[in-house]
């Protein structure tokens, strides 16, 4: 009977079927064995996915994807396979956990999805000592007591590949040692495999919901974080890069006590860059903070091309030592990115050319990126405005401009959001991640929009410098290259100046109306006395 059924009916079948057979898989006895409890983990992915392709496929059947009835029930559906996904990911546990918190950041899958999973980043639980402490011995070749004068077992941090122990050396140094798990390269293999087998299930059903995109950056992205001495390498590059630096700290390595699964490193006393308590507790001011933490990052990608990926509020503390009142310390490098120098200079001119709001420019970077047929949409994504805007950048939109940006938004479809995210260099994927990152905690910090897209100009222009890019020779070309760069360049700063100067002017205007706002009210209440 069900061979008369169409290819896709019948693969919706079987594949439904499927998801019940695992879902009662998840009520047998199954053993702690590697292979066991692979086998579990994946049968309980098959089942949620099996579950959310049948809701999708059938809340939605019949409707028109552009009415509103569509949208609204899209918007549920998204909701209650955001929860189905959430739960998986917290029984799953493992790379389960660190998918969710990778989704989680992303600001190009649809909010319920993020919002939903965002819970995940603090949902991990640290391993037995006794499991800590066979790997330490395996890759240390000595019992911890033998090299360290003490050692706390009970982590300070843990995360879903590796947990982190404070340490004193023989020598009254007190270090960082993050410890991997035993058998997570393994778990990661299979455990990506199925992702990838089930992002090819759901592209099969919905071809406009095509994630295979997302699939490949976690897997790359997680297989940087598995080896401890490439991250190793990485603090060594950024200590490097930031050597004259006197804001970021980068902790010392050491080597001797250093293997593919254990990573020790000078431990750094700090408290999470997001903590605005602690800040205006030791006075520091938090916008200050995250003014610095955005010249930093855009430091990092402007102009060292060279870049920390994984900027949450976990991986950067706050310390009270420095020259101007706190100093900040980059942790976790596992995931880095070293950015092609062509895509570097061509990312620099994108930002140049949206602080000019070069529309002919836009269109031309944006089809050296591969998705030329929508440049219009790259100003709103990293700036706020439209293409076309009549507002300056910092600025909300006209009401005009929102309500032909809404025409244009409807008229997208799930398979043009595919479209524009599979066709995106990686060097642009790991951008777009970590500058989600660093807006919601420059949110937190209180810093307005102004600050980061100043500093981002700021760093663009500082990437585009002659200095940094010279032309060699003395040939008529590369003198000509070297003026219309150096024109460019200057052009670029006089902008950023006056934008820099509108907003000094802004901030003395809201200090007068306070200052004009309490004088008036000692004034009012001196007559009424």
């Amino acid at each position: 009977m069900v061979s008369k059924f169409p290819a896709k009916a019948t693969a919706a079948f079987c594949l439904i079927t499927a998801g019940c057979f695992s879902s009662q898989a998840n009520l047998l006895p199954f053993s702690d064995s590697p292979v066991s409890q692979g086998i579990l983990r994946s049968s309980r992915a098959i089942c949620t996915v099996a579950i959310t392709v049948a809701d999708y496929k059938y809340s939605l059947y019949g409707l028109p994807n552009d009415c509103d009835e569509y949208r609204r029930l899209l918007s549920e559906v998204h909701l209650r396979s955001a929860k189905r996904l959430l739960k998986l990911c917290e029984i799953n546990k493992g790379f389960y956990v660190k998918a969710g918190q990778f989704v989680s950041s992303l600001r190009q899958i649809p909010k319920e999805y993020s919002l939903t999973l965002s819970s995940l980043q603090d949902q991990v639980v640290p391993y037995d000592f006794k499991v800590i402490k066979e790997v330490l011995v395996s890759n240390l070749g000595q019992d911890p007591s033998e090299l360290f004068t003490w050692f706390n077992e009970q982590p300070i941090a843990a995360a879903s590949i590796a947990q982190v122990h404070h340490a004193m050396l023989k020598d009254h140094q007190e270090v960082a040692i993050k410890v991997q798990y035993p058998g997570i390269e393994k778990k990661m293999k299979l455990d990506t495999r199925i992702m990838y087998s089930l992002s090819e299930f759901v592209a099969w059903f919905f071809p406009e919901f095509r994630f295979r995109w997302l699939v490949s950056e976690f897997t790359e992205a997680i297989s940087l974080e598995l080896d401890f001495v490439q991250e190793a390498r990485n603090f060594e590059t950024m200590s490097n890069n930031f050597r004259n630096n006197k804001v970021v700290r980068i902790p010392r390595i050491f080597w001797d006590l250093t293997t593919n699964q254990v990573l020790t490193m000078q431990f750094c006393h700090g408290h999470k860059v997001d903590d605005v308590v602690f800040l205006k507790g030791m006075k520091i001011n938090p916008e200050k903070v995250a003014k610095k933490l955005l010249e930093v990052f855009a430091e990092m990608i402007f102009v060292h091309g060279f870049l920390h990926g994984d900027p949450h509020p976990g991986n950067i503390l706050v310390s009270i030592e420095g020259q101007g009142g706190f100093s900040l310390v980059l942790l976790d490098h596992g995931i880095c990115k070293k950015l092609d120098e062509v895509f570097r200079l061509e990312y620099c001119q994108l930002w140049k050319a949206l602080i000019l709001l070069d529309s002919r420019k836009i269109q031309h970077l944006a089809e050296r990126f591969g998705v030329g047929k929508y440049y219009r949409y790259l100003p709103i994504i990293f700036s706020g405005r439209t293409i076309d805007s009549k507002s300056g950048i910092g600025k909300g939109m006209l009401v005009e401009e929102q309500k032909k940006l809404k025409q244009h938004l409807k008229a997208l479809k799930m398979e043009d959001i595919s479209s524009f995210m599979e066709s995106l260099p990686s060097n642009f994927l790991i951008i777009l991640r970590t500058d989600e990152l660093l807006r919601s905690t420059v949110s937190k910090l209180g810093a307005s929009k102004w600050v980061r897209l100043l500093t981002y100009g700021k760093y663009a222009s500082l990437g585009l410098s002659p200095k940094s890019n010279p032309c060699s020779g003395l040939t008529s070309f590369a003198l000509y290259t070297r003026l219309i760069g150096n024109i460019e360049y200057i052009l670029l700063r006089l902008t950023i100046g006056v934008m820099n100067l509108v907003l000094w002017m802004e901030k003395l205007k809201r200090c007068l109306n306070k200052f004009y706002g309490k004088m008036s009210a000692a004034g009012k209440e001196a007559i009424s006395r």
